[in-house]
């Protein structure tokens, strides 16, 4: 299965684990809640996909790599502990808490979440001395004689003998014992993660010409060469930073990343197309509206690499407008319910956040005391709950951004000379989102034009509202602003698959008539 579907299954087991019974009890026990067993290539998602679950189903993570620990670590230092039994005192072994279990109830401590996911990596790569440990922690959930929180689910990840020679075979017993997921690489899965966490353009663009150098393994004379997931995604984020420092990212640079030379060097050889393409076509001035003739002629002729390459800058472009946008609207709407909270406590304080003005027998003074008062206690609050959230990693990326945003403006506005400052501040931040949603709509229009333009009503278009209808942040910004021409090739696009299905369908059945005898 690819590492989406994975995700929704371990989902699903989680939501099955924590059913809880009308007394309050685990519908599933403990006994019977099988760890998650995830095997799969190195660098496919496993890790950041647990992550992602623990913010969707609002329950706590705490992940280790095992092969970084020590037996002693893992399971606990022996001391000696005097007990009585029928009578008489001896001399017990026993084990301080293990740093594992250790870290849950620390967990459990810091954030207020009693429910989670103890996530354990590499697990077959343990040493000699581990793997007795590991198969008692997967059979029993206990390391030493701790047993793991009740409410905290097992999930355990694994690499393929193939990709790790430190790789231990499970026995059956223990097999019997977990419930096992196989994960593949999938790049057209790993496309839709791409735009959410916005990959550099040139990344993806590539990687659509070049599907078949997403993810490879293959060992030689030389060593193991390798691309992976985990490493173009690093290869994105260092592209973005040497862009910004104006360094070149030549083949030697990216091989630190991917290290298969041939794909390397070919990935460094479309980056400077890609730039040349930028400049050549000049993006930028094409979704203003400026684009001239013979740019559009050059395109219209140009091989196909090239066409598709002009298409990935466009969308790059538009997808960094969309999010922009999204992360805008996040930032005001969530604002917008905080400050409509703040003014239902000055109302209920008789000051009255419609004028300048106090309430009758209440000075403007004391209004704007009060407004700069309360504010600093919703900024407080804010704080207090995001510092909570961001260690119980309950916030990815953009909602950590959107956030900290908030904080800093409440933070700005406790000064204000009463709610009406307030007031037009955020009058302020709406029209300059709506500025922002309308220039993105030109944008976009623009690039319906300068495609048009080249190549008409042809299958690039069809291509194009393709990428868009997959991108998250594209979808968002279409499905709330509309655009006439987007439903205009998505109705083309769905008519054209249906009429491709049906065609499918006849020529089953002709192949079924056929085979019966039928002429």
């Amino acid at each position: 299965m690819n590492i989406k579907r994975a995700k929704e299954e371990i989902k699903n087991t989680i939501e099955a684990y924590l059913l809880k019974d009308s007394f309050g009890e685990y519908v599933i026990p403990a006994i019977r809640q099988r760890p998650v067993l995830l095997m799969g290539p190195p660098g496919v998602g496993k890790t950041q996909i647990m992550e992602q679950i623990a913010r969707e189903c609002h329950i706590g993570l705490v992940s280790y790599t095992i092969t970084h620990h020590t037996r002693q670590s893992a399971v606990g230092l022996p001391f000696i502990k005097e007990k009585d039994y029928d009578g008489k005192t001896y001399s017990v072994t026993e084990y301080t808490m293990s740093e594992i279990i250790a870290s849950v109830h620390e967990r459990m401590e810091r954030t207020g979440i009693r429910e989670g996911i103890l996530f354990i990596d590499e697990i077959n790569c343990v040493s000699e001395t581990m793997a007795p440990m590991m198969l008692q922690f997967l059979q029993c959930k206990t390391f030493g004689n701790q047993q793991v929180p009740e409410g905290w689910i097992i999930v355990a990840a694994g690499n393929p003998p193939e990709y790790n020679k430190s790789v231990r075979d499970f026995d059956v017993v223990t097999l019997d014992r977990v419930k096992r997921l196989d994960v593949e690489a999938d790049y057209q899965v790993w496309k839709e993660y791409a735009y959410r966490e916005k990959l550099h353009g040139a990344v993806i663009s590539y990687l659509d010409i070049r599907r078949n150098h997403f993810y490879q393994v293959e060992t030689t004379v030389d060593g193991t060469l390798f691309a992976t997931a985990r490493g173009w995604e690093d290869l994105s984020q260092i592209l973005y930073v040497y862009e910004r420092l104006g360094k070149p990212l030549d083949a030697q640079v990216v091989g630190q990343y991917i290290q298969f030379p041939r794909i390397a060097r070919d990935f460094a050889n479309y980056l400077e197309l890609y730039y040349k393409y930028h400049r050549d076509y000049q993006v930028d001035e094409a979704l203003a509206g400026n684009f001239s003739p013979q740019v559009i002629s050059r395109l219209h002729f140009a091989e196909f690499d090239e066409r598709f390459s002009v298409m990935g800058l466009i969308l790059s472009r538009l997808r960094e407008e969309f999010s922009c946008c999204y992360l805008e609207d996040q930032f005001v709407t969530d604002l917008f319910g905080r400050l409509k909270a703040v003014q239902q406590k000055i109302s209920g304080q008789n000051v009255s956040p419609e004028t300048s003005s106090a309430g009758p027998g209440v000075s403007s003074e004391m209004a704007s005391s009060s407004t700069g008062a309360l504010l600093r206690e919703e900024r407080l609050q804010m704080e207090e709950r995001f510092e909570k959230d961001r260690e119980a990693g309950q916030l990815d990326r953009a909602a950590e951004t959107v956030k900290r945003r908030e904080i800093s403006w409440l933070g700005k506005m406790e000064s204000a000379d009463g709610f009406d400052e307030v007031r037009e501040n955020f009058s302020k931040l709406a029209d300059g989102r709506q500025e922002m949603m309308d220039r993105t709509a030109d944008k976009l229009e623009y690039a319906f034009d300068f495609l048009e333009a080249a190549f008409g009503e042809g299958q690039e278009l069809v291509l194009f509202v393709t990428e868009l209808t997959s991108g998250f942040f594209s979808a968002w910004f279409i499905r709330e602003n509309g655009c006439d021409r987007y439903y205009k090739y998505n109705r083309g696009l769905l008519f054209a698959e249906r009429q491709k299905a049906i065609h499918e369908k006849i020529e089953e059945a002709k192949d079924m008539m056929t085979g019966a005898g039928f002429h």
